[in-house]
């Protein structure tokens, strides 16, 4: 085809033709490509949510770990707080009291011991004098220790 016409390339750029002139193709389809790159970042702002969803997430759990990690931070204080109470306080005045109350149980015990003893001692010489007042029915003598002790039986008392 001759004369002046021009052909288009694919790329958008002019062919040169028979009348040695070029054709300014960077208004067009640089223009084109503009309007097309601002299509695509007006459908990323509109209609692509990742980045904001991403960036929720992110600040989201960020904030769930630091108000876990002061609400964690604020439970093992307290609980060294009441350890250390207990260690300083509760327990040096639980071992007095203990102290105290033992002594006295053990005083008790050792009372009502001393008694039991007093009681069995008296019950002991009681049946001692009981079994040598008491004649036997063949007419002997009481039954001491040593002949209950011949048969086989050991005064419970003894």
């Amino acid at each position: 085809m001759s004369g002046g016409v021009t052909e288009t390339s694919v790329g958008g750029e002019a062919a040169l033709g028979g009348g040695g002139k070029k054709r300014d193709s960077l208004g067009t389809s640089g223009s084109a490509q503009l309007i097309i790159k601002d299509l695509g970042e007006i459908h990323s702002r509109l209609l692509d949510h990742r980045p904001v969803i991403q960036g929720e997430t992110r600040y989201f759990v960020k904030e769930f770990e630091e108000k876990r990690s002061l609400r964690e931070l604020r439970v093992l204080e307290n609980l060294k707080n009441m350890i250390h109470e207990t260690n300083e306080h509760t327990l040096p005045k639980c071992r007095e009291t203990m102290q105290d109350n033992l002594e006295e149980v053990l005083q008790r015990l050792q009372a009502a011991n001393d008694a039991v003893c007093r009681l069995q001692q008296r019950e002991q010489e009681r049946k001692k004098e009981y079994i040598k007042e008491e004649p036997r029915e063949d007419g002997g003598e009481g039954v001491c220790d040593k002949t209950l002790q011949r048969q086989g039986i050991a005064p419970w008392f003894g």
